[in-house]
């Protein structure tokens, strides 16, 4: 991974300007900050030959009005702040713009990277930061457009209590409702081309092929889409809101529920995050035991995808069986944690117990017992000719827009690149096991399903390698920010009591800094990143979830295609939408 200072120096060479800083972080991502007026020119040498980082990964702030500890920063009252990724290789960089004011503003990079869009009315909606040079006004994208504040500034407040009863009469209630009311125009779009009068279908927010409170508004000629405006917002919980109001350990329940069919592959990214802020190193059997869990969500998500996606093009039974082997996998989960979607069960430095007498025969039963059932599904689905004609050809996209578009995981694999974070940049151990990247060639809703079942397959082979070889030794680290001291020292020493007083009440204080950490999720890339200000709690979480960038590129997938073809797309991509919206 190129240095930070390499990166500085190559980019006030270009730009002409000494205004480029490197900066130090605690997960060793190369972090620079640019000029806000100079930013787009330096994203767009980035993204070129010069830089390679192709994607936009991520864009989001940090209110810094608040902030006690930032070390030597560029002085501003917000920070925007671009993850770039190289898809080819993993690499990573940070690039930050310090903005002044109280209306603060950065240009656009839409017309570097389409997936800006949304970041950046996601940058608007939560910081009030003004993007210039979008050629529009900005539509706020999770909250109402009626919506007063902007949620992620320090100033709004973060629980009902304090804001107050909400309360509307009936002439209010009808004037917010006609605020939600679609305009063609309003979205760039025309209700006629001087020889067509289009029309317009609603999808949802409530219909079963957009699997949750997810609207997508098609144009249409006959049955022909030709454009799609996908709004979201409705599941919105402030999920990263909540992150700067629990402590680092009681914060850990809440990242369960963001893709809540995913299980501790949501505590995964986040834990990692704040083991690097602390300096904290797992023990190799909570390692193993961590990625033996996280691979059986793998497959206990994948189950329900491929089930309800087969659904979605018309086949009633498969769903019932898939959901009948769902539940032999979250059998093993509650026998291991005591809980079932939501185990809560990963902890700072390891995980919260050790494994219980008798999991390795029920691990042992269900990766001899699984095989047979994806051959099995082979001929019922994926061999299937009509599944096939619904599948094949359809919302295909090429490897350069998935990378364009900001897509990873299955998403992007489905298109031809076989970029898998566990082999590309090993975390967390996975560098110990042997398992293969599926990749698709065409990248339509048919790839899409079959590098699912694959993956099934492979996280088989990893669960298989964690069960033969699971190493002995502690399940949690004995870091003190991880585990409180011991208690038979406790009664000897009141220093130590305090300690464990302080340890158990208020949480881990967390060294100053900031981290991100990326997990390779079931539906993509999933990535916490963590600004500590040396607190009982973040200052500044940011989930970057992959169904947001997903979701997205349905208007690019449906485009040409006929309506019937839109639920295969949808299921296709494989989305939740607490994962969308957060």
């Amino acid at each position: 991974m190129e240095a930070a200072q390499d990166i500085a120096q190559r980019l006030r060479q270009r730009l002409g300007t000494d205004e480029v800083t490197p900066q130090a972080t605690a997960d060793g991502i190369p972090t620079v900050w640019v000029p806000p007026a100079r930013c787009a020119e330096a994203l767009r040498l980035l993204k070129g030959d010069d830089g390679g980082y192709a994607m936009l990964y991520d864009l989001t702030g940090i209110d810094e009005r608040e902030r006690r500890r930032r070390d030597g920063q560029p002085a501003g009252e917000f920070t925007a702040v671009y993850h770039l990724l190289s898809p080819a290789s993993s690499a990573e960089l940070r690039v930050k713009a310090a903005l002044a004011g109280d209306r603060p503003a950065v240009p656009t990079v839409r017309d570097i990277w389409p997936n800006a869009d949304w970041y950046e009315r996601e940058l608007f909606d939560m910081f009030g930061i003004d993007v210039t040079g979008r050629g529009g006004p900005l539509r706020r994208i999770l909250m109402p457009p009626w919506w007063r504040g902007h949620p992620l500034r320090k100033e709004h407040p973060a629980r009902a209590t304090e804001m107050g009863p909400f309360r509307i009469d009936d002439a209010r209630a009808a004037e917010l409702e006609e605020t939600l009311r679609f305009r063609p125009a309003d979205w760039g779009m025309s209700r006629d081309d001087g020889d067509m009068d289009y029309m317009f279908l609603n999808v949802g927010p409530n219909h079963p092929s957009t699997h949750g409170v997810l609207r997508v508004v098609l144009q249409l000629d006959g049955q022909e889409v030709v454009d799609a405006v996908c709004d979201i917002g409705f599941h919105h919980r402030g999920a990263e809101k909540m992150g700067e109001r629990q402590s680092w350990h009681t914060y850990i329940p809440y990242t369960d529920r963001v893709d809540y069919l995913s299980g501790v592959l949501n505590n995964f990214p986040y834990l990692l995050a704040v083991e690097k802020l602390a300096g904290i190193d797992v023990p190799d059997r909570a390692k193993v035991i961590r990625i033996m869990l996280a691979e059986l969500f793998r497959i206990i998500s994948h189950l329900v995808f491929y089930g309800t996606f087969a659904q979605d093009v018309g086949m009633m039974s498969p769903v019932f069986y898939m959901f009948l082997d769902r539940e032999h996998a979250l059998d093993i989960v509650e026998a291991i944690t005591g809980a079932r979607m939501h185990p809560n069960w990963f902890r700072i430095g390891g995980v919260a117990q050790d494994l219980p007498e008798g999991w390795r025969g029920m691990v042992e039963d269900f990766v001899r017992y699984m095989p047979a059932r994806l051959r099995e599904y082979d001929r019922m689905v994926m061999g299937n000719r009509i599944f096939k004609m619904r599948t094949k050809g359809i919302g295909q996209f090429t490897t350069a827009e998935a990378i364009a578009w900001g897509a990873t995981g299955p998403m992007l694999r489905a298109a031809g690149l076989a970029a898998d974070l566990r082999k590309d940049r090993p975390y967390g151990g996975y560098e110990q096991f042997d398992f293969d990247v599926p990749v698709g060639r065409r990248g339509d809703c048919y790839d899409r399903a079959a590098v699912h079942v694959e993956e099934m397959r492979q996280s088989l082979r990893i669960i298989r390698q964690c069960a033969e070889a699971m190493p002995a030794g502690d399940y949690k680290s004995r870091h003190p920010l991880a585990t409180p001291p011991l208690k038979e020292h406790t009664m000897r020493d009141i220093e130590t009591l305090i300690d464990h007083f302080l340890g158990t009440t208020w949480g881990p204080v967390v060294p100053p800094g900031e981290a991100c950490a990326t997990v390779e999720g079931a539906k993509g890339r999933n990535s916490y990143y963590l600004v500590s200000d040396g607190d009982v709690c973040s200052y500044r979480t940011r989930i970057r979830t992959p169904s947001f960038p997903h979701i997205q590129m349905v208007p690019l997938m449906c485009r040409g295609r006929m309506v019937p073809d839109v639920p295969a797309i949808l299921g296709s991509v494989d989305f939740v939408l607490a994962d969308v919206d957060r």
